[in-house]
């Protein structure tokens, strides 16, 4: 149980307030720390801001997994982590510390593509044939379903498409808000169509 700040020795409140936030930081961090070096994370998490709101990342040793707007249920978003990646979720903002670096970078206008391992596990069939391809769409550039249907080789699962978009666990990273009806309108997305525009205008510069 947290112990209520009035009842803190002196002296210990004395030494937090004199902590510089970089400090404080890493002893948040610091037992998801541990537990990875102790092999006991399956998943580690974090929260970073983005003109797009609040988002939560999440990170295997494989690479990042999970991609979460601020309108999506963390509850159901955390459940999905621990039942399909493993239960041991802990903070560890130190170990999503380049998806954090490649989106500030990206928000910023100063990264057009991510390197940042990826971790697929949480996608399967055709739905993931259609996320690996969604990252050849060039920045700046966008793609009806029904090009990213042929693209991948099922010309009539235009429908697929889109729900594969929808479900994308990798959002931004996996740029499915570059693919749009064929008259150009915008369909669907996860994050709220404000946040594929905002997404579509920032790449067109």
């Amino acid at each position: 149980m947290n112990q209520p700040l009035e009842t803190l020795p002196p002296d210990l409140l004395r030494s937090l307030a004199a902590s510089s936030p970089a400090h404080l930081a890493t002893l948040r961090d610091r037992p998801g720390q541990q537990a990875a070096r102790e092999e006991l994370l399956d998943v580690a998490i974090c929260t970073t801001d983005t003109p797009v709101g609040e988002l939560l990342l999440a990170a295997t040793t494989t690479g990042l997994a999970r991609i979460a707007f601020a309108n999506e249920d963390r509850d159901h978003v955390l459940e999905q982590l621990s039942r399909v990646l493993g239960p041991r979720i802990l903070t560890s903002p130190r170990a999503l510390d380049q998806a954090r670096r490649e989106l500030d970078e990206y928000f910023a206008r100063s990264r057009t593509s991510f390197t940042i391992p990826l971790d697929w596990s949480l996608t399967h069939g055709f739905r993931r044939t259609v996320q690996e391809y969604l990252p050849r769409i060039a920045y700046g550039r966008t793609s009806s379903y029904k090009d990213v249907a042929d693209a991948v080789g099922n010309a009539r699962a235009i429908r697929a498409v889109g729900t594969a978009c929808a479900t994308n666990p990798l959002p931004i990273v996996v740029p499915c808000h570059r693919v749009l009806r064929s008259d150009g309108s915008l369909g669907g997305y996860l994050g709220g169509l404000d946040s594929k525009t905002l997404l579509l205008e920032l790449e067109r510069g």
